[in-house]
């Protein structure tokens, strides 16, 4: 091959290969899109959970004898849990876009490359507010803030 000529069986496998790395992108996409949901529906489930289970220890501490230090260092145990498992689900949010990001860029790559130059327009961090993760990442942050907001001001002066 000093010549470096491409015969059209060659041109042929490179489309081809081309196309099924094209169609293995727009999978993963696919699939970083669906994954936020499973993330958004997980930390939903967990801080109801460990949110309900700090009210609990709020409402039944008194009736179960339990100190109220030790109560208290329930509920701020059980926020931590929470902030906790919304740092990850945020962590694997950002992961996503990020995967996404690096994904949609190929696609862009590929069908530059294939189609022609402009074909498909690259991302751009101007319509991060048109990204239903930026929302998702919002939700989780403000709701943390105001669990720990309603916790320091409610639940844990009421504990004596």
């Amino acid at each position: 091959m000093a010549g470096a000529e491409v015969t059209e069986s060659q041109v042929a496998v490179r489309k081809e290969f081309a196309l099924e790395r094209y169609r293995y992108i727009l999978q993963q996409i696919h699939a970083v899109n669906e994954n936020v949901y499973r993330f958004l529906a997980i930390y939903q489930t967990l801080a109801t959970a460990l949110v309900g289970a700090a009210v609990a220890l709020f409402v039944g501490y008194r009736k179960w004898e339990v100190a109220p230090s030790t109560a208290r260092g329930g509920v701020i145990s059980l926020l931590v849990l929470a902030t906790v498992v919304a740092a990850f689900t945020c962590m694997l949010i950002v992961v996503g876009a990020l995967a996404w990001l690096d994904y949609r860029n190929e696609e862009c790559d590929i069908t530059d490359e294939v189609v022609g130059l402009g074909f498909r327009a690259r991302p751009r961090s101007g319509n991060l507010l048109r990204w239903y993760e930026t929302y998702v990442l919002l939700f989780i942050i403000v709701s943390v803030i105001l669990m720990w907001v309603l916790a320091g001001s409610f639940l844990l002066p009421a504990i004596r």
